[in-house]
């Protein structure tokens, strides 16, 4: 039997409009419309999607840095959205989150010893000299040097700012960390080091990842499964290696294809052009919220919305005609 770290059961998260003369609420955005999910101890599960579908929020829900609207999350077993603000003061110390922007996401006013070691202090570490030891060793965990701890962020580069943020996920020992878009913002050598020195921290102290990413080659890299979103709903999930060998989600066929190949000597037999644009979460279509944009799309598309089911071993998606239809291989 898996031994299952966080289970999401049919997250939704809608965002209200509101409008007219006495602030009604009018329209909702459908940010995250029910979404199921299971991360095991010591794997990492990619989300991948384009922006604007729903990952970010998906992941900020479960740690319940934003409130879902329904559904439950379950860590450990425990369903948290029944915790009070002290239960998930206390649960935080083993959910913690790295944040897209190793900019905005570090207090310009705070020298790095500040910003890993306030974790620590909040969670009731009040010696100095025992925050500034556990500082250093995060430190060293994460390549940057003992004179760093004096100094301030805009005095470091991109890399070495994500790399703090890294040490200051770590600092409580965490079980699981949301990686959300972690390296989209660096340059592509440096997004090397940081998934290579994830990784090693995944081996060395046994943690788990809900990476989410755009990039579908970092994803394959990092991850063990991988489910893709689209308008708020996972509309497929396998392992990683099944899902880039023989995609069955005529979306994600469309993700992959545009994937780049790093040799100019290889192309590509064919490249998936999707029609249209994304469909706004204020108004999604009916049926299949992918319809309108794919290949393949019959009447019962538009007409009922496909379950998500089991195609191939441990390989599920949510389409009529799954593995039915376009490439049988993309890479």
């Amino acid at each position: 039997m898996p031994d299952i770290l966080l289970e999401a059961k049919n997250i939704v998260k809608y965002f209200p409009i509101k409008g007219g003369v006495f602030l009604k609420e009018i329209a909702a955005v459908k940010a995250v419309d029910g979404v199921s999910l299971t991360i095991e101890k010591g794997e990492t599960v990619g989300l991948v999607g384009e922006s604007g579908c729903g990952k970010t929020t998906f992941g900020r829900a479960i740690l319940r840095l934003e409130e879902p609207t329904s559904g439950d999350i379950f860590f450990e077993g425990q369903s948290i959205l029944t915790y009070d603000k002290k239960k998930m003061q206390a649960l935080r110390e083993s959910m913690q989150i790295i944040f897209q922007d190793p900019f905005s996401s570090l207090n310009p006013r705070k020298t790095v010893a500040h910003i890993i070691g306030e974790p620590l202090l909040v969670h009731g570490m009040r010696s100095r000299k025992k925050r500034d030891a556990r500082v250093l060793e995060l430190l060293r965990v994460v390549g940057l040097r003992k004179e760093n701890m004096r100094r301030y962020p805009h005095q470091f580069s991109g890399g070495q700012r994500q790399r703090i943020g890294v040490a200051r996920a770590l600092a409580l020992n965490p079980k699981l960390i949301v990686c959300d878009e972690a390296v989209s913002a660096l340059d592509v050598s440096i997004q090397a080091q940081v998934i290579n020195l994830l990784k090693d921290l995944q081996d060395e102290f046994g943690l788990t990842y809900l990476f989410i990413s755009h990039d579908l080659s970092v994803v394959e890299h990092i991850s063990d499964r991988v489910a893709v979103m689209y308008l708020g709903k996972i509309v497929e999930i396998a392992p990683s290696k099944a899902l880039y060998k023989k995609p069955l989600h005529p979306y994600t066929q469309a993700l992959l294809s545009a994937v780049p190949i790093p040799d100019p000597a290889l192309q590509r037999n064919t490249r998936i052009i999707l029609k249209g644009d994304v469909p706004s979460p204020i108004d999604p279509p009916p049926g299949c919220s992918f319809h309108p944009r794919c290949l393949y799309a019959k009447d019962i598309c538009s007409r009922s919305e496909p379950k998500t089911k089991e195609i191939e071993k441990n390989h599920f998606a949510a389409c009529f005609f799954a593995g039915q239809v376009g490439l049988t291989e993309i890479l």
